[in-house]
């Protein structure tokens, strides 16, 4: 301090000057500040503002897709609804489609009638067909709207719906094949006529169904069609183009001991039609089938032969040896590991072919099998096997079969009638199956046989392996039955044809949809053993419940 305080008195001057300089130094240094604080300041300004301005606009989308843009709306569907025609006859065909687009399944059908519905003006005199005559209709499975009808054949020999890009077209459609012989694409969307064409099958002809979809064998970019017509001991054969609907080639004929029936087995790079009489298994490749028709050799995915299953076929007669055959009744397809195999049923007994190595996995011993097998799940995922017997006069036996191994898993004994439609199954979502079996159920001393049995329509889970929900009874003649879940994993339903059939007078036809769970409600609870495990009302409320599942 002494230093600096006698500086100060030597040199006066200097130290003015030095504090004028730090007084300069700190007025530039608090200019550069303020500006930095400025800068700073208008900064967090523009980052405010752009905070808010952003916040303002996410609530400004937020409401226009909550209140201004309105959400698609999801159909309600009726628990009940019904079609009626009158002076009618109905034909034993229900498809299950999305007609609509509105990801709810629609019901198509066929009956026969001087005129279709009232929300309709078509006639058979418009589309040059006497009348009465057959039509189509597709109905909406939300409220039994009918979306179109289509008058489309004097006659309907068989209708087969969802074939993919028939008639060139993006969407699917539906084939008809009529009588006098004709065959009648029509466009699954909107029911018009995507082609017509009349064919030769002959006299006194029956269709096999179901009708084929093959390979594009005439390179037009479509998938093709082949056809079997029954006529005698004769099976003729006929490729249309699924395109325009043209034959393809000439007609084939394939020689058959009896009436026949056929179903199609795809083996990785090939395809065979299995053909069963009563006494005899034909079998033949796609490849063969192609090369009668036209003459020509081709080479596509679905066209190859498959080594083994050659060595087993006859060359001239086409016989398949797989076992010694009798009385056989179906065939049915059972998936496997990797590829499809092959149930036979025949008058006694039905027996498993692998079709890799065509051998035997199991048999079991069944009588007179009166359904066509049905497949479902009586244990989580794995396949079982829906088999009706006839153990006597008016009386059935439903079992249900293990695939793997042939064990019956569960079986139930019924009274039922000659007509009574075949059982149904739907997915449920503990990875079973809910059973809907056709009959009239009496308990053990209880049988009557001095009356027609009552058609009765029955509910079976196997979370209650004793216990039956008797859904409802049917005193009308029920022509077609079918059930199916309307909507992806939900809204189990099933619908009922009923009325007259083509050789009867024509009469009222109905066409209903139920939802399973308005009849599980409403149901009659029956104990398959004298054991109550849970009330009856616990048990209704519990199958109410249950949950559905789409397989894919």
């Amino acid at each position: 301090m002494d230093n600096k305080d006698s500086e100060a008195e030597i040199h006066p001057l200097k130290t003015e000057d030095v504090k004028v300089q730090e007084n300069h130094e700190n007025s530039v240094e608090g200019r550069i500040i303020s500006k930095q604080s400025s800068r700073l300041s208008r900064l967090s300004r523009w980052r405010t503002a752009a905070f808010f301005i952003s916040l303002f606009l996410c609530l400004i989308i937020v409401f226009a897709f909550s209140f201004i843009i309105p959400c698609p709306e999801r159909p309600v569907s009726e628990r009940t609804w019904f079609r009626n025609y009158d002076n009618a006859v109905a034909y034993q065909f229900l498809a299950i489609e999305d007609v609509n687009e509105d990801k709810v399944q629609d019901v198509i059908f066929a009956f026969k009638a001087g005129n279709g519905s009232s929300s309709f003006n078509g006639s058979c005199l418009e589309e040059g067909l006497p009348s009465p005559c057959a039509f189509i209709a597709a109905v909406s499975g939300t409220n039994g709207r009918v979306l179109w009808e289509r008058p489309a054949a004097e006659e309907v020999q068989w209708l087969e719906c969802g074939i993919q890009q028939l008639g060139g077209a993006e969407a699917p459609g539906c084939l008809v094949v009529g009588k006098p012989a004709s065959l009648t694409a029509i466009g699954l969307r909107t029911g018009e006529v995507r082609w017509r064409q009349s064919g030769d099958f002959g006299a006194n002809y029956t269709v096999l169904p179901p009708v084929s979809v093959i390979p594009d064998v005439d390179s037009d970019g479509v998938q093709d069609l082949i056809i079997f017509i029954a006529t005698g001991d004769k099976i003729k054969t006929f490729i249309h183009s699924g395109k325009t609907g043209k034959q393809i080639g000439s007609t084939g004929s394939l020689d058959m001991d009896g009436e026949a029936r056929y179903i199609r087995l795809n083996l990785d790079s090939s395809a065979y039609f299995l053909f069963h009489t009563e006494n005899s298994l034909y079998a033949y490749s796609l490849k063969d089938l192609y090369s009668a028709a036209t003459g020509m050799e081709i080479k596509l995915p679905g066209l190859e032969q498959d080594p083994q299953w050659e060595k087993n076929i006859d060359r001239t007669t086409h016989r398949l040896s797989l076992l010694s055959p009798g009385g056989i009744r179906y065939l049915a397809k059972i998936p496997g590991r990797s590829r499809e195999n092959i149930l036979v049923v025949s008058s006694e007994m039905a027996t498993l072919i692998n079709t890799q190595n065509l051998q035997t996995l199991w048999t079991l011993n069944v009588s007179r099998v009166v359904s066509e097998p049905l497949l479902g799940y009586y244990k989580p995922d794995v396949l079982g096997i829906v088999l009706e017997s006839e153990i006597g006069p008016n009386r059935k036996k439903v079992m249900i079969v293990e695939s793997g191994s042939g064990a019956v898993q569960w079986d139930l004994k019924l009274n039922s009638r000659v007509e009574s439609p075949g059982p149904a199954t739907l997915s449920t979502a503990d990875h079973r199956s809910t059973f809907l079996i056709w009959g009239e159920y009496q308990a053990a001393g209880n049988e009557t046989r001095s009356r027609a049995p009552l058609q009765k329509l029955y509910l079976f889970h196997p979370s209650y392996t004793n216990v039956l929900l008797e859904l409802r009874n049917s005193t009308d003649q029920v022509i077609a039955f079918s059930a199916a879940l309307f909507e992806r994993s939900r809204h189990a339903c099933y619908v009922l044809l009923r009325g007259p059939q083509p050789g009867q007078e024509p009469g009222p036809v109905s066409l209903m949809k139920r939802k399973l769970k308005e009849d599980v409600s409403e149901s009659r609870v029956i104990w398959l053993s004298q054991v109550a495990v849970d009330s009856e009302q616990y048990v209704r409320d519990r199958l109410y419940r249950m949950r559905f599942h789409s397989r894919v």
